[in-house]
């Protein structure tokens, strides 16, 4: 308890922003029983907290806390399950996909399904799966199997089922002089009193296929999968994983490790990144990267970071007690751009540092909105420079980092990212 305590305080200025379990739907009373009933029908033990708020995929920022566990809803890497308790859910973010593309699922089915759920959610509950057809994950190259992710319904009580035995309760009382029979004049009665009137109702969901194609997921520590280009191409977070994987002979892909100077090598040549670093110099994700790096090299300042990243001033005051190298390190593109005045054949990686040079990349052009989303989120995991990337592509190990930070950096990180959500009307 103690634990949970000291997390709740840690994400508090967070959730004053609206930063952390935003935009949720909070539910008590019998949409929390009916919550727990779910919780049940997937085989996860209830929560004891009688009011919590729930994102578009039924998850709670407040259960998770409780159980100590970001991925309480799903059973193992290969089934990610979901709740909808309530229509408000619809349009709500997904705060702790297993998959890049797990919100779009949850739209899909509120779009398809708008009205059913607005219907069943009036005394009932929706689980959901979102089902590939492999029942556990053996190998990472299983990933590859993943081409339609199909959801599936399960509604609280089997509603569906009571609704198929009131309709054969009463087709029976129909015939002959059934009408007459008191034990299925009660039988109908208690449906009734139980159920409601389910004759007229909408409680059949039929599974809805969703095609996907290049994609993230937690399993196997973290593999993005990209299937769009030249090549498939597997992306691991970890090392050990990758290990594994090198072994097998029979890909015709390409493997890397997250860190790989290839990869980037690689992205850029099958055009699905580029880098424009002057340009980038005079944007203001270079200011923020910049400014975070500078962070994690000033201790113990008499001034908050908020006063010092928000004056020039203090922050070449700042700046110039650090240790030279760090100077350079901090002002590297700036220091690459003066020095090729004079000599137009230095090298990038003289001055800037190989985090800060891979910062700077970004989706190509060329690519759809769905595609930079995902290599933008790759992005993030590669070099987690900028605050403001990794609260949006990468939140898990934003608020992981976020409890890490100096209060008063933290302050000025919530600024950024809250003009920056504006900016893009987030």
């Amino acid at each position: 308890m103690r634990f949970l305590l000291s997390q709740e305080v840690k994400m508090d200025k967070l959730k004053a922003a609206g930063l952390f379990g935003g935009e949720l739907v909070k539910l008590t009373g019998s949409l929390a029983r009916r919550y727990n009933d779910c919780l049940a029908m997937f085989g996860v033990s209830p929560t004891s907290l009688i009011s919590f708020s729930i994102d578009a995929m039924g998850w709670s920022p407040e259960i998770a806390e409780e159980k100590g566990d970001n991925y309480y809803l799903n059973i193992g890497e290969a089934n990610s399950n979901a709740i909808i308790i309530s229509p408000n859910q619809m349009g709500k973010p997904a705060h702790m996909p297993s998959h890049s593309f797990d919100r779009d699922l949850m739209n899909a089915v509120f779009v398809a399904y708008e009205k059913p759920i607005r219907d069943i959610t009036k005394d009932s509950a929706i689980c959901l799966n979102l089902d590939q057809n492999i029942d556990a994950f053996y190998e990472c190259f299983d990933l590859l199997q993943y081409d339609t992710v199909t959801v599936t319904f399960r509604l609280l009580n089997d509603l569906e089922k009571r609704q198929d035995e009131q309709l054969d309760l009463i087709k029976k009382f129909d015939e002959g002089n059934a009408f007459m029979d008191r034990e299925v004049h009660a039988k109908i009665l208690t449906s009734a009193k139980t159920y409601g009137d389910l004759r007229t109702r909408k409680l059949r969901l039929e599974p809805l296929p969703v095609r996907v194609k290049s994609f993230y997921t937690r399993a196997f520590g973290g593999v993005f999968i990209l299937k769009d280009f030249i090549k498939d191409i597997m992306i691991f977070e970890s090392k050990e994983e990758f290990d594994k994987a090198i072994k097998n002979i029979s890909f015709e892909g390409l493997l890397f490790h997250k860190d790989h100077d290839e990869l980037i090598e690689t992205l850029v040549s099958h055009l699905i990144l580029e880098k424009d670093l002057k340009k980038s110099l005079k944007t203001p994700r270079y200011e923020r990267i910049k400014k975070h790096i500078f962070s994690e090299y000033v201790k113990n300042p008499a001034h908050s970071f908020k006063e010092i990243l928000d004056s020039h001033f203090l922050f070449v005051k700042y700046l110039n007690e650090l240790d030279v190298a760090i100077q350079k390190k901090i002002n590297g593109v700036e220091l690459y751009f003066q020095k090729r005045i004079i000599d137009k054949n230095i090298k990038q990686e003289d001055y800037i540092d190989k985090a800060y040079s891979k910062a700077f990349y970004e989706p190509h052009s060329s690519l759809d909105e769905e595609q930079k989303e995902l290599i933008y989120k790759l992005l993030t995991k590669i070099s987690p420079i900028d605050p403001v990337h990794s609260y949006w592509y990468d939140k898990a190990t934003f608020y992981k980092n976020f409890k890490s930070w100096e209060e008063t950096y933290k302050d000025w990180v919530i600024d950024r990212i809250l003009e920056e959500n504006k900016k893009h009307d987030l």
